[in-house]
Order: structure tokens, then sequence, then C-alpha cells
């Protein structure tokens, strides 16, 4: 399976009927798509979103456990309050009453950093709740931030964290 950013250059159609995608791809993924000549193909098209790093995931914790030996308080505890915090990574979702208890324990089990709040909903009989996804789907953009959100607590509380010029080279990894 290849895996590449790649972009549109031409959709076109032969003079039988056939239409033929056009992609620019980089000089790396040549070979690979060689191999690939003259044979019938899966084709999913979505958007291309830069993953993040594993030296940022490290790096998060890494700042993470530091925060919770200074002020006294489990890492895991400061990651879901911290989730809250990263703005675009939740839905909110009506459920019956009745199965909210269910439904939190089913979401929550996914990770410690899938998280749910509930507040009142106008449907009678329901309640809202906020789903909070996990970094472990983050984008590059989302673990940006739950990053600038560890350093801000941190230095808050006098702990040295990485210059612009390594925190630059972090996320990038």
């Amino acid at each position: 399976m290849l895996e590449q950013k790649c972009r549109i250059k031409d959709i076109s159609k032969s003079i039988n009927g056939e239409c033929v995608l056009s992609l620019v791809i980089p000089p790396s993924a040549l070979s690979i798509c060689n191999e690939y000549t003259d044979k019938d193909l899966r084709l999913k098209l979505c958007e291309w979103k830069n993953k993040r790093s594993r030296d940022a995931n490290a790096y998060f914790w890494e700042l993470c456990g530091t925060l919770a030996a200074k002020i006294k308080r489990p890492p895991k505890e400061i990651y879901r309050e911290l989730i809250k915090d990263v703005g675009g990574n939740y839905t909110v979702v009506p459920i019956r009453n009745d199965a909210v208890d269910t439904w939190i324990a089913n979401w929550e089990s996914r990770g410690p950093g899938w998280v749910c709040e509930t507040i009142p909903s106008k449907l009678e009989g329901y309640t809202n709740v906020i789903t909070y996804y996990g970094s472990s789907v983050y984008d590059t953009a989302q673990m940006s931030r739950l990053i600038e959100l560890i350093i801000a607590e941190c230095k808050s509380q006098g702990i040295e964290t990485a210059t612009p010029e390594e925190l630059s080279l972090i996320m990038e990894g």
C-alpha cells in the first residue's frame, strides 16, 4: 500500500470515454508507483493532513510528567484537563438520559484522552454529552496546541521548556 502526499494535476476523458486522472507525486514515490502500473487499484481520495511526530508526543509526556511531579498530581489527570482546552477536538451528542453512563463508559474506554462532559439539553429526556477526542488522532496543528498548553502550565510553575527553535524541530519531527 502506498500513502503519499500528491496533488491532482489534470482530469480528462480519453477518446474511448475513460476518465484519466493525472497526479503530481514526489520523486521518491515513482519507483513504488511503477509497481502498480496496469493493475486494478482501490482509490480513496482525502485531503492531506500532516501527521504529528512521535517526538512531539514524547515531548508532551515528558513535560506532563515533570509538571505532575512538581504539582503532585497524576499526569493522566493533567492530560485529561488539557484535552478540553485544545479546541476543535470534540463533538456534542444528545443522548437519552438512561443511556448517558453507558455512552460515557464506551467513549472513555478508547484511551485516557477520550473524555466526556455533560451539559443540559433542550430536548426533554436527553443530556448533551461533549465527547472530546484523544490526542492519538490529532493532526500536527492540534498536537501543537496541546503542547502549547502544557508549556504554558510548565512555565507558570517555573519548569524549563524547549526554546522556540527546539520546539519547531520537535514539531516537524
